[in-house]
């Protein structure tokens, strides 16, 4: 089964432990890496894109220094190898306004408010995850044991019904 990266983006790195601490179940099949700056982000995003480890999921902070999180967002959303993945802003500090960008540019698959609920961020990590999987992985039997089950045997269904009509 191929591995698949989840990124977590936030300068403070007692959030990122905490997030990470969040999605500890899904280290056993996704690659879990945290940067502190949009800059070290980048590094780890040509890292995985040279290792042939497809970006499925990141979540990122919005107020950084250096570069927004918004502004990353977009970024990813106009590369060729990054385009697919799921954004999730997980930020305290973005105003209507930069959200309303990142909405508008299709860079934002959903929005966690900080301080956040453990257990509701990983649902949507695991609601974005499946989402991906069903868009980008032509394998997703691997994927029903840690992703949502019923999407998955659903979405299975459905591409047997259309091979069916060929």
């Amino acid at each position: 089964m191929k591995k698949y990266l989840i990124l977590c983006v936030d300068d403070e790195r007692e959030v990122l432990d905490s997030v990470i601490n969040d999605l500890r179940e899904l280290e056993s099949h996704f690659v879990i890496e945290a940067a502190e700056s949009v800059d070290e982000a980048k590094d780890v995003v040509a890292e995985a894109i040279a290792d042939d480890t497809p970006l499925a999921l990141i979540l990122c902070d919005h107020i950084m220094p250096g570069e927004t999180g918004i502004e990353f967002l977009i970024e990813l959303k106009q590369q060729d190898a990054t385009r697919t993945a799921r954004k999730v802003l997980l930020t305290g500090q973005a105003g209507l306004e930069e959200t309303v960008q990142a909405v508008n540019n299709a860079s934002l698959d959903y929005f966690i408010a900080k301080p956040w609920n453990g257990d509701q961020l990983k649902q949507v990590v695991i609601e974005q995850l499946t989402t991906y999987m069903i868009d980008n992985d032509p394998e997703l039997m691997p994927w029903i044991q840690v992703l949502d089950a019923t999407r998955i045997m659903e979405a299975l269904s459905d591409r047997r019904l259309s091979l069916s009509d060929i």
